[in-house]
């Protein structure tokens, strides 16, 4: 599984890299902050996969990164996408490397 840092995303989000980001948290999570996205909850993802484009990067991500590990492993696997990283520490990360600001939870 590839990893993406909270800075190296935002580099590349700063230089315009069109990269589609997916949110599988829950939604009372994305009230309390978000770095924005799709929004696909983690037990909706498998019923969604025609929602996830292939042809361009892709990075998941959630509240510490765990859960966004466990969804990359199952679109990986059982459909073969070869185009996901996760965001490393997750939204979490991205408040303490980016956005000091975004409430924390």
């Amino acid at each position: 599984m590839d990893n993406i840092s909270a800075i190296e995303l935002k580099e590349r989000l700063d230089k315009g890299e069109d990269i589609q980001l997916i949110d599988v948290r829950e939604g009372y999570e994305l009230e309390i902050a978000t770095i924005g996205g799709l929004h696909i909850p983690m037990n909706e993802i498998l019923s969604n996969v025609d929602k996830i484009p292939r042809d361009k990067t892709v990075v998941v991500y959630c509240r510490s990164g765990r859960r966004s590990a466990s969804v990359i492993s199952a679109l990986e696997e059982r459909f073969g996408f070869d185009n996901l990283y996760n965001l490393n520490g997750g939204i979490l990360e991205w408040q303490e490397d980016v956005d000091n600001e975004m409430e924390r939870y």
